[in-house]
């Protein structure tokens, strides 16, 4: 069967040639690499043209897509059976293509790949620990797998509907729970990885996370991920304050377990990644980690709400 690769891009001028290059290394190529740019401003374009040479690129540029609508048009466009999705800022390991297509020749529809973070320095590196898992955090039979590492048959794609295109984030899970309905639990192929860069400052960390919690208020998401962060910050740290002022200070031994308890999986992680910091940089991206924790969880509270009202004055029924 003829694999298509598709990629969505804006303004990727400093992360595309990583991927384009981790494109031309793969031990098997595809027959086409279909690259829809949603209107960029910098060389994104450019840079790409320059690897029309090397490698089977069509480049379509489509000014004001959103991701999803990008990736629809890609999959129109192709002419492989096999879909194998990836995106800018990441890099692919030499066998991701050749790993994540194999399971189609046992009859797969759908398989997963997996992610992990491409790291340097304190910071990246407890940002890697805190909002990516690691390979042991993974059941295979219930991971839905991001579009920046996902195959599936365009047969597959048309009947689930394709991507949603009135959802701007979180349109790869609304994707991945349609084809779940349709197929059952995915393939996992671990070794398919694609290198994810997380963001490297604490501005752009908020502003994906609240868009994150944007979708998933549009989408009708994790409902109870939500109300349990609301009840934790609104709630649970009101009262333990309330009752180590008014009752026993003891009551505050509540605020160091329930650190514990809610930072022990990044730490997990962070451990495991620590290999190669200076003594001080690990000191460093042990203090980042309940930062960016926090950051991330009044980004989400800020952005869920915003998105859940979007969805009421829409009238967009849930999915």
């Amino acid at each position: 069967m003829k694999v298509s690769v598709i990629i969505t891009v804006k303004n990727e001028e400093r992360t595309i040639g990583k991927l384009l290059d981790s494109l031309k290394a793969q031990t098997i190529q595809p027959d086409e690499i279909i690259i829809v740019d949603g209107g960029s401003t910098d060389k994104t374009t450019q840079i790409i043209r320059s690897y029309e040479g090397t490698l089977p690129i069509k480049l379509v540029v489509e000014p004001g897509t959103n991701i999803s609508q990008g990736r629809n048009i890609a999959i129109r466009m192709a002419k492989g059976e096999i879909i194998a999705s990836t995106d800018a800022g990441v890099r692919l390991v030499p066998n991701w293509l050749e790993a994540i297509t194999r399971p189609f020749k046992e009859g797969a529809v759908v398989v997963s790949g997996f992610f992990l973070p491409d790291v340097e320095g304190a910071f990246e590196t407890a940002m890697g620990a805190t909002v990516l898992p690691h390979l042991s955090d993974i059941e295979p039979r219930k991971f839905l797998p991001s579009s920046r590492s996902v195959a599936f048959l365009k047969e597959a794609w048309e009947k689930a509907g394709g991507y949603p295109e009135w959802l701007d984030y979180c349109e790869d899970l609304i994707f991945d729970f349609k084809l779940r309905r349709l197929y059952g639990p995915f393939p996992f192929v671990p070794e398919a990885i694609a290198y994810f860069k997380p963001r490297t400052n604490l501005r752009d960390f908020f502003i994906q996370y609240y868009r994150y919690a944007r979708g998933d208020g549009k989408a009708d998401l994790w409902r109870l991920r939500h109300a349990i962060r609301y009840s934790t910050y609104l709630v649970l740290v009101p009262l333990l304050t309330l009752l180590g002022l008014k009752v026993h200070p003891l009551w505050w031994l509540g605020f160091p377990v329930g650190a514990a308890l809610y930072l022990r999986r990044p730490y997990q992680r962070l451990w495991k990644m620590m290999e190669g910091l200076s003594l001080g940089e690990k000191l460093l991206a042990c203090l980042w980690v309940p930062i960016i924790r926090v950051t991330g969880d009044v980004a989400k509270m800020i952005g869920y709400p915003v998105g859940v009202l979007w969805r009421l004055r829409h009238g967009r029924h849930p999915w």
